[in-house]
């Protein structure tokens, strides 16, 4: 059974709906499933996971100060993290306000650690979005990242 993290930072709330979906489709597929508050995590924790997906809202087109700070931090683990599955989600008020930027920074960080991410073919091919509140669409395709990350983390951690 993979152990899955879902990371989170969330002032409004949006950010968190989408971690509890993304935690649901992660515990569909018969995953171990932690759903934590950033703010209630320590990097060093991260080495206990086969994958980690990471949300943040987005301010000024990147991810909130305390997910990067997280992951500066995450540098005295550095190299630990090689071959664990990652994935990344986001929120944002608008359209064009630099979701899928956002996204791709948490991708970004993960790639650094030496992290496995998979890609998606159709709709949101780099992680979830949401504007706003997340709808149907986003709770859903929430729920496909978690499923995905959980399912790649099964079959290479068994």
């Amino acid at each position: 059974m993979a152990k899955i993290l879902v990371l989170y930072y969330s002032r409004s709330g949006n950010t968190r709906k989408m971690a509890e979906a993304v935690a649901e489709g992660a515990k569909e597929t018969g995953a171990d499933v932690t759903l934590s508050d950033i703010k209630e995590f320590e990097p060093r924790q991260l080495l206990k996971y086969d994958g980690i997906v990471a949300g943040s809202p987005t301010y000024y087109g990147i991810l909130a100060g305390p997910v990067k700070d997280f992951f500066d931090r995450s540098v005295k683990i550095h190299g630990k993290l090689e071959g664990k599955v990652g994935g990344a989600f986001a929120s944002a008020m608008a359209l064009g306000g630099g979701i899928e930027t956002t996204v791709m920074s948490i991708l970004q960080i993960m790639l650094v650690h030496g992290m496995i991410v998979q890609g998606k073919t159709k709709k949101t091919h780099f992680g979830a979005v949401s504007v706003n509140a997340p709808d149907q669409e986003s709770r859903e395709e929430c729920r496909q990242l978690g499923a995905k990350v959980a399912a790649l983390a099964a079959k290479l951690f068994g």
